[in-house]
């Protein structure tokens, strides 16, 4: 395996209860395909009640789902599960939370967002129109409104990595959006194609396509929009 693309390169692994998705020897994407395993084994584990904190009434919640304590599930939200969101989470009014979905502590789920097989370490806002779906989040990343991490090649065919330098590195994986390293911000109405990997501390401006990698503390500006 390529050592550029750790886990540890781009995500703190203290700021998840998730980390054994993670190991060191293979690469970050690899989570991606064993989240669905992972969180049944998770879910089947648990011990008391499973859903805390203030859950609305006119909140819809899937059979398989964990919610931690202090996390409010506004009115209209759904959460169809498999998922677990930790603690002192807020889902927002018209979030949709499908299958796969595993959150840390103090994640904000916006309204009017979707979000698919993913993994959001503590701490990471999604907050407004936003579609999530086979990616993973680092902490304290941000995603600005109507930002989209596509996730599917238009031809359908394996997604790759591909390093500013170098040849192309096959994943395996037909469904990859993104990967987002801790700390990073992503513009509104941004898109990154399948495959993309940001490292820590990155600025995506507004209005950006993004494909590809992004080494830790770079900033991508769509000079067509400036």
């Amino acid at each position: 395996m390529d050592s550029n693309f750790a886990p540890s390169q781009f995500l703190d692994l203290e700021h998840t209860i998730h980390g054994s998705l993670f190991p060191e020897d293979q690469p970050v994407w690899s989570a991606i395909s064993k989240i669905e395993t992972y969180l049944q084994s998770a879910l089947a584990s648990l011990e008391g009640e499973r859903l805390n904190g203030e859950i609305h009434e006119r909140a819809i919640i899937g059979p398989e789902v964990y919610i931690g304590p202090g996390t409010v599930v506004e009115a209209n939200a759904i959460i169809k599960g498999p998922a677990w969101i930790g603690s002192n989470c807020t889902v927002r009014s018209g979030a949709y939370v499908r299958e796969n979905v595993i959150t840390g502590d103090g994640v904000m789920m916006g309204n009017s967002s979707e979000f698919k097989n993913c993994l959001l370490f503590d701490e990471c806002e999604v907050p407004h129109f936003n579609y999530v779906g086979d990616s993973i989040l680092g902490y304290k990343a941000h995603l600005g409104a109507g930002v989209v991490l596509s996730n599917v090649r238009l031809d359908r065919g394996e997604v790759k990595v591909r390093p500013l330098e170098g040849r192309p590195q096959a994943t395996g994986l037909k469904k990859f959006g993104a990967i987002i390293g801790d700390r990073t911000e992503i513009g509104c109405n941004s898109v990154l194609s399948p495959g993309t990997i940001l490292g820590r501390s990155c600025i995506i401006y507004p209005c950006t396509h993004w494909m590809g990698v992004l080494a830790d503390g770079r900033t991508v500006k769509n000079t067509a929009t400036s």
